[in-house]
């Protein structure tokens, strides 16, 4: 039986990958305000929460995947890395970014730059630690995006994946199911101005195969010592492997 494809617009002659990019530079301009906001600000803390997981390895070059604005690459300076390199997918996204790091003047060692989780513009064993925040539901060939990652991170380098996961205690997992379906697309409708973009935030995270599913795909793919550790009561999980 063939998955179903979750793609924010449905459109026929889109792939995920074209619909993804196109939403994010939709509402590039209100991501910001509107990730704080509709998380009351706790993705900072799962962010510094999996960039002390990546200090263990005492990376130097760090590459942020589904960079986006530019959040998890300027968190992960608290491990003096020498280079942190950001992809994304988003012009528009990456365009908000690199203003912001130039207005905090970090250019010297963060760059931004457009890249495809599926097909990485850089060499073998290159990296030393390697982060997605909130990515890899968005990837549209699973698979093919984490081996690429794994490609590119050095032996005994460390790879660390924040993404959202399903809550499945009281009373996490009734609040969450309510604010998922109401709340956020509300919000994120009337101020992002994109109707649909926030109503796939929900939709793809029901689509992910989280949790036990997940680790069992980056162990496949060969990433060793690969852990899955939840946050929030499991609003969003840390998964962590080495190469």
């Amino acid at each position: 039986m063939s998955k179903t494809v979750v793609k924010p617009y449905g459109h026929s002659d889109k792939s995920k990958k074209e619909e993804v990019a196109e939403m994010f530079n939709n509402i590039s301009k209100k991501y910001d305000f509107l990730n704080h906001f509709l998380s009351l600000g706790i993705d900072k803390i799962w962010r510094k929460k999996a960039i002390k997981s990546l200090g263990e390895v005492n990376p130097k070059r760090i590459l942020d995947i589904a960079t986006g604005t530019g959040d998890f690459a300027i968190a992960s300076l608290k491990l003096n890395p020498t280079e942190v390199i950001g992809v994304d997918i988003s012009q528009g996204m990456l365009d908000v970014g690199i203003e912001k790091i130039k207005k905090m003047n970090l250019e010297s060692i963060i760059k931004l730059q457009y890249g495809d989780s599926e097909n990485l513009p850089f060499e073998d064993n290159y990296f030393d630690g390697l982060t997605v925040g909130f990515g890899v539901r968005n990837y549209e060939n699973l698979e093919k995006g984490l081996a690429d990652m794994l490609r590119v991170v050095r032996s005994g380098g460390k790879i660390v994946i924040l993404e959202f996961s399903k809550p499945k205690k009281f009373p996490v997992k009734q609040g969450y199911a309510f604010i998922s379906k109401y709340v956020i697309p509300f919000f994120g409708k009337r101020i992002s101005k994109d109707d649909k973009a926030y109503a796939y935030l929900p939709e793809s995270i029901a689509a992910f195969p989280e949790g036990e599913d997940f680790t069992k795909i980056l162990m496949n793919l060969g990433y060793k010592n690969v852990t899955a550790r939840l946050v929030s009561g499991g609003i969003a999980t840390i998964y962590t492997g080495i190469k």
